[in-house]
């Protein structure tokens, strides 16, 4: 078995017991495939950033769960049948031993020093004295 994570919003047009029903509608779904539910978050209401099947604001839920990697296209069938889910994300948890970085989470690379220019002090002399020329009086 493998652990995923779910994260998806519940339409915020709905009742508070419909929240609940659609949560419990998605647990069910987990654990009528076999799964274990190891975490979950009660969905929030939160603001979205850019609408989402024309609605700017939903409940954020969340769950953890095992699953055998065979039964995830079934249960994104049953996932997809609940009508309040406007949209979910369905991601493989690694432990956080396995845990990979990200690209946006790359170490910072050292500046190159610059390279250094042999200066004459004879041409530094020389420009001051064409600088010290063009000045006007």
């Amino acid at each position: 078995m493998k652990n995923y994570e779910i994260t998806y919003l519940i339409s915020s047009e709905i009742a508070e017991e419909e929240i609940q029903r659609a949560q419990s509608q998605l647990v069910s779904s987990i654990q009528g495939e076999g799964g274990l539910l190891l975490e979950e978050k009660t969905p929030f209401r939160k603001k979205l950033a850019y609408p989402v099947k024309k609605q700017s604001q939903a409940y954020l839920g969340f769950l953890v769960f095992q699953l055998e990697p065979e039964k995830l296209k079934n249960l994104e069938k049953k996932i997809k049948e609940i009508n309040q889910i406007l949209r979910y994300l369905l991601l493989i948890k690694l432990p956080k031993k396995e845990q990979k970085t990200t690209a946006f989470a790359k170490k910072p690379r050292a500046l190159k020093a610059e390279k250094e220019k042999k200066v004459d002090i004879e041409e530094i002399g020389k420009k001051l004295d064409e600088i010290l020329e063009n000045e006007p009086e």
